[in-house]
């Protein structure tokens, strides 16, 4: 959960700082408007961690995973 928690913090902040209205980010993500509320609602566990991944590549984020 902690893992889907940092995606959808990334991808929050990617919307802020381009400035997109929900419609205008699920075009972005490649998802409906009421799935980027479900998102930013923190509704995580409706989101796998393979189309979070996906959603913040779609915008631009990196995604690095580090091994301990």
């Amino acid at each position: 959960m902690k893992l889907r928690t940092e995606l959808v913090n990334e991808i929050h902040e990617k919307i802020e700082v381009n400035g997109w209205s929900q419609k205008e980010a699920a075009e972005h993500l490649g998802i409906t408007q009421p799935r980027v509320s479900e998102m930013l609602r923190g509704k995580l566990s409706k989101f796998s961690l393979d189309s979070l991944v996906n959603m913040l590549a779609s915008v631009g984020g990196d995604v690095k995973l580090l091994m301990a």
